[in-house]
């Protein structure tokens, strides 16, 4: 049988998966910039060597 009523759990889970989804494009962003700072500092290197 059916629950009769409101929704159990949907604003929390549309919550929750709006936080996740948050959590990985902060730590995706992250990497794309720490990723991008190494490469400077390694090229700045290559030049500094030549």
């Amino acid at each position: 049988m059916g629950k009769i009523g409101k929704e159990k759990n949907t604003k929390n889970k549309a919550k929750h998966s709006k936080q996740l989804a948050r959590k990985k494009n902060k730590i995706k962003t992250d990497q794309q910039q720490h990723k991008a700072r190494l490469k400077a500092i390694v090229q700045k290197a290559n030049e500094n060597e030549l």
